[in-house]
């Protein structure tokens, strides 16, 4: 089956498009990359989105437009990958979608939200498109992420020690299989979200982003910020747990700030860079991982990643690249599977890494033009994934 995989993650610049050939071979799932396409959000679409995420206020009329708008620019790239990757043959769209809110109090999750109407992507591709993929886990009871937890499980297995799956999106996400035994997954804490809201605002928006961490290799980092932001109760709290944008935001970081508003840029920014790469390594640590793969847009600063590197000081960090998933489109690949195991009855979930009661079959089906024909369910679970290069 060829599916797409369409993704936008809390850094909410662009929408990413992976295509993968996935196959069922007995208790292994076989995934022939097929490649990526990528398209920024337009400017307008984007500080329209930006403007209305917590902790703004936002109007129904708001939530409306981003849906349609952000569902339209979810259909143009899954059409250009369609075109470009599967030479017309894509069989299924899997999107997560646009998320605006996770509703998390006192360590629950209570609702989640993604946005991107799937009616746009099944009307352009003529495909069908499972969506809404996070919403089946909270109402079983889990945190609805680290949602590719499982893909994450099943990718490394075979692997030797406590291997780990590391993304750093603007949250930081991980996934420790372990053997034998059950695997761990969580949110760290930010990965870019307070680099990318340091950036914005003390350039007065004419910058999104740290290009390539010139600005925080320029900075020296403050001790007390640094601690001031160690001490988010977050970090303390056992997993499974998440947390998103509607914690760490620029008021957040500008609480923090309250006396140290004489603080260079370079050095904000450079210790909430740091902040990021203690307390992924902080993570790290606590659940005996053994070595580090990470993937997701952080990998592309390195300075992020030479911190990171520091702070894990003896256990190994390797890109995802090397086992055969490129790190920026390792997320999209995730979310393909994701719907392929929807559309052959599979649970996609792993209850130790979510929290939930149990495995669920997620997400909602949207038929395309083409019909919806679904393949017969499968009569065995993977158990792992294996990339097939060609």
């Amino acid at each position: 089956m060829r599916v797409i995989g369409l993704m936008s993650g809390t850094s909410h610049d662009a929408v990413d498009a992976a295509a993968a050939d996935l196959t069922l071979q007995g208790d292994s799932l076989l995934l022939t990359p097929l490649g990526m396409v990528s398209d920024p959000y337009p400017a307008e679409l984007r500080t329209a989105l930006t403007a209305a995420l917590p902790p703004a206020a936002t109007t129904m009329k708001d939530v409306c437009l981003l849906d349609t708008r952000i569902g339209q620019a979810f259909a143009a790239l899954a059409a250009r990958a369609d075109r470009e990757l599967c030479d017309g043959r894509a069989d299924l769209v899997a999107s997560h979608g646009q998320t605006v809110y996770h509703w998390a109090e006192q360590g629950r999750v209570h609702g989640t939200l993604q946005i991107g109407s799937p009616a746009w992507i099944a009307e352009a591709t003529g495909c069908p498109v499972v969506s809404d993929l996070r919403s089946r886990d909270v109402a079983a009871g889990g945190q609805g992420a680290p949602l590719v937890s499982i893909v994450d499980v099943m990718w490394l297995r075979g692997r030797p020690g406590r291997p780990a799956a590391l993304n750093l999106g603007g949250i930081a996400n991980l996934t420790v299989a372990a053997g034998t035994g059950d695997p761990v997954a969580f949110d760290t804490g930010p990965a870019n979200a307070l680099v990318d809201a340091a950036v914005h605002a003390l350039t007065n928006g004419r910058l999104d982003y740290d290009q390539d961490g010139a600005l925080a290799a320029r900075g020296s980092v403050d001790a007390d910020l640094l601690q001031r932001l160690l001490d988010e109760p977050y970090y303390a709290k056992p997993p499974p747990k998440t947390t998103g944008k509607e914690l760490f935001h620029w008021p957040y970081l500008r609480a923090a700030l309250a006396g140290r508003d004489r603080l260079p840029a370079e050095d904000v920014i450079a210790t909430v860079t740091r902040l990021t790469a203690r307390t992924v390594a902080d993570a790290v640590r606590s659940a005996a991982a053994s070595e580090v793969i990470a993937s997701g847009g952080g990998t592309r600063n390195p300075t992020l990643m030479a911190m990171l590197r520091t702070a894990l000081h003896d256990i190994p960090l390797r890109d995802s690249d090397d086992l055969g998933l490129p790190s920026a489109a390792k997320e999209a690949y995730a979310f393909a599977v994701l719907g392929f195991l929807t559309a052959h009855g599979l649970t996609g979930t792993v209850p130790a890494c979510t929290g939930a009661r149990r495995p669920s079959i997620l997400g909602s089906i949207t038929p395309g033009c083409r019909g919806l024909r679904l393949p017969e369910p499968a009569a065995i679970a993977p158990v792992c994934l294996r990339t097939v290069l060609v």
